[in-house]
This record gives structure tokens, C-alpha cells and sequence, in this order.
């Protein structure tokens, strides 16, 4: 099976099962082998990322870690944040492997599936007085926290997109300003347009995106909280955005359309005393 993707003087091809290859299929039984050199490469391209997107991708056994090339497992007895865990391969390029027990508590666990969102996880008990005034709202909250389903999985990898060591993540998580963001959705909605519509959770805004994203398989924008800002290296002028690898071809093809339209992005200012007329003839003629 062959997908064609053209942006500027480029094109994309991805294979399935080429030169012998296995492919692996995602939790969408997804098993297109994507060229991620080429579609992170028209991501920076087009919005100059500042980090490259990353994979996130859940295992049925601990035993298929074993098969990662160069995986990374944090040291026995050491618990982190699922924040983490991205922020290291965001920012320094690694691949790391995790169970529940490399994980701080419930709350990083059941966003991703790996915990149970038990009655324990749903009392609201741990941010009642700390979040939340009262324990109804964060009883509240709890249970308004949107998290992939749990029993079916028992490891997490996140590895850069251009690594190559996890060959079909479940979803690929995109950070950017929100210049960045607006431009990458309507990248998105160029073609077979589609209004999204966000979240905000609160804190733990991990469920907003990479929670989402597991969940429902849609595009997932979020407001990152004060953990992921504080443990993930998140910086105070960037969103996150969550979603399956299969809409990556359409959002570069999109912003390959909207840069021949001179819709790029950064996005100029124009001037607030000057009529945009001018500009406007440029792209709509």
C-alpha cells in the first residue's frame, strides 16, 4: 500500500512492510510505516518547532521492551511523572520505557491506562485543599478527566518521531506556541474541513491531550498544567497537541497549501493603523 503526500518541491511516500520490514500496528490497527524524516522535516519546515514532535506508544507485555533499540528504563525503585517522560525525549532526544511502577501514583497512571481510575482515584482525596476547596470538586474533577481505558496494556515507550526506535507510535505529541497551533490546525482543516473542539480539565491537563488522544483518537489540544510546566520542561508560551500519526500527512500537505497562499507561519504584523486590504489581495486575489 502506497500514500502519496507533495509539499514544495517534495514528496512524501510511506510503505507498508517495505524491504521486508515489520511494521507493527498501532493501537488503531494502524500499520503504515510513515516517513517521519520527511514529515517532521515539513512540520519544522512550515512552523519552526522548537523541539521535534515525539511518539507515545503502549505495549501489551514488559517483555516486548526487550526488542527497543537503546531503550532507557529508569533505575529500580526511582518513581518519575509521566511529564517526564516526554520532557526527556522532547528535550534530550531519549527513548525510555516505563511500567506503572516506574510511575509517581495513580494520577500519571490512569491517564495513560496503566492504572485503574479505582474509587480511590475518583474520591478526589489526594487534591482536595491543594487544588480544589472543597472535596466535591475534586471528586469532580476526577471523574471529568478523560483517560485511555486500562487492562489492555502494560508498558509505555516515548521516543522522538525521526528515532526510529518505536516504529508506529499510538500518537505523536506536537508542543508549540500558540502562533504555532493555529497554523498547524488550519494546516489540519485544509481539506475535509472539521471544527475541533477543546478541553481544559484543569490540572493534570495531560488528560486533555495525551489522555484524550488515547481515548478517542482525535486531535487533542491542550493547555499544559503547572506539573507538566514544572516536571516536563513545558515553557510558559507553549500548548501541547495530541494526536494518531495518520493525521500528520494531511496537516504538512495543508501547510504546504496555506505557504503558496503566503499564509505562513510566523505570522507578519501587519500594522494596527494600516488597512489590510494590501495584504489581503496577496492571498485571496
Amino acid at each position: 500500500m502506497l500514500c502519496a503526500v507533495n509539499y514544495g518541491m517534495m514528496s512524501l511516500r510511506t510503505n507498508v512492510g517495505e524491504a521486508g520490514k515489520m511494521v507493527t500496528k498501532n493501537c488503531w490497527d494502524d500499520d503504515t510505516e510513515y516517513d517521519y524524516g520527511v514529515l517532521v522535516g515539513g512540520l519544522n519546515q512550515y512552523l519552526r518547532l522548537r523541539t521535534n514532535p515525539i511518539g507515545m506508544k503502549r505495549y501489551q507485555r514488559v517483555g516486548e521492551l526487550e526488542h527497543i533499540h537503546k531503550l532507557r528504563r529508569p533505575p529500580p525503585g526511582e518513581k518519575l511523572a509521566t511529564d517526564q517522560i516526554v520532557g526527556q525525549s522532547r528535550w534530550l532526544g531519549y527513548t525510555l520505557g516505563i511500567t506503572m511502577d516506574n510511575l509517581v501514583g495513580s494520577q500519571c497512571g490512569a491517564v495513560v491506562g496503566l492504572h485503574p481510575r479505582d474509587e480511590e482515584f475518583l474520591s478526589g482525596n489526594a487534591f482536595n485543599g491543594v487544588w480544589y476547596g472543597d472535596l466535591e470538586s475534586s471528586a469532580r474533577h476526577q471523574q471529568e478527566m478523560v483517560c485511555a481505558s486500562h487492562g489492555d496494556y502494560e508498558a509505555l515507550v516515548t521516543s522522538p518521531l525521526t528515532s526510529g526506535r518505536i516504529d508506529n507510535p499510538d500518537i505523536c505529541l506536537i508542543y508549540g506556541t500558540p502562533g504555532q497551533m493555529i497554523t498547524l490546525m488550519n494546516g489540519l482543516q485544509y481539506r475535509n474541513y472539521k471544527k475541533y473542539t477543546f478541553s481544559c480539565v484543569g490540572e493534570s491537563a495531560c488528560a486533555d491531550s495525551w489522555g484524550n488522544a488515547l481515548r478517542t483518537g482525535e486531535p487533542s489540544l491542550s493547555i499544559p498544567c503547572y506539573a507538566e510546566r514544572k516536571f516536563g520542561g513545558v515553557q510558559d508560551d507553549e500548548l501541547l497537541i495530541a494526536l494518531p500519526p495518520s493525521y500528520l500527512p494531511a496537516i504538512v500537505e495543508g501547510l504546504a497549501a496555506l505557504s503558496r497562499n503566503g499564509l505562513r507561519y510566523p505570522i507578519p504584523n501587519h500594522g494596527l493603523d494600516k488597512s489590510p486590504l494590501s495584504s489581503m489581495a496577496k492571498s485571496y486575489g
